[in-house]
């Protein structure tokens, strides 16, 4: 796993140590010392911890004036022992909705297993972006069974025209337009 780099396409558009707004503000990463684990196993340096155990993330992109955030994954997604959703929702969703951050695109190809719990952080994540949307891609297809399983998918949009394989070949605001435009169909005027 530690050969695994969050993709960096866009780095040169978007840099969360660089963003004043973002949780990851001014966080150093060390291009030569592995200091984080997910039972273990070394990570990539670039990944960003934010209190899970076993899911770290990396945020890709965020564009305030059309308020959504692109954020990538690795680990497993366990809610049952880590609260990893709380996690997620507390230390950086609720940072970002603050900032005007209402449409979400999560990235899941590094994600290798879900464990469910309740689902009543989803329903306040979905309840907060009142007017936006949750939606994931490239998760693998047993982990979208579990959050079916859970409930998840009352809350995050996700399969049909959403399995967007080649997102690394878009610019950050041509895959959210794609997402949107997809999510227009899906989701009630």
């Amino acid at each position: 796993m530690h050969d695994i780099e969050p993709h960096y396409g866009w780095l040169a558009r978007y840099d969360s140590t660089q963003d004043e707004r973002s949780p990851f503000h001014e966080k150093e990463h060390s291009l030569f010392e592995f200091t984080e684990a997910i039972y273990g196993y070394c990570i990539h340096p670039q990944w960003d911890f934010f209190g899970s155990e076993s899911l770290y993330l990396k945020v890709l992109y965020a564009d305030y004036d059309n308020g959504f955030a692109i954020i990538e994954f690795i680990g497993e997604w366990n809610d049952a022992l880590h609260n990893d959703i709380m996690h997620l929702k507390r230390n950086v969703v609720d940072d970002m909705q603050h900032n005007g951050i209402d449409k979400f695109i999560l990235i899941g190809e590094n994600v290798y297993n879900f464990h469910g719990s309740d689902d009543c952080y989803y329903e306040e994540w979905l309840e907060d972006v009142e007017e936006g949307w949750i939606c994931a891609i490239g998760f693998l297809d047993f982990v979208l069974e579990e959050w079916k399983n859970f409930n998840v998918d009352w809350y995050v949009n996700f399969g049909g025209d959403l399995e967007i394989e080649n997102w690394r070949t878009f610019t950050p605001v041509m895959l959210f337009e794609k997402v949107s435009h997809v999510l227009s169909k899906r989701l009630p005027a």
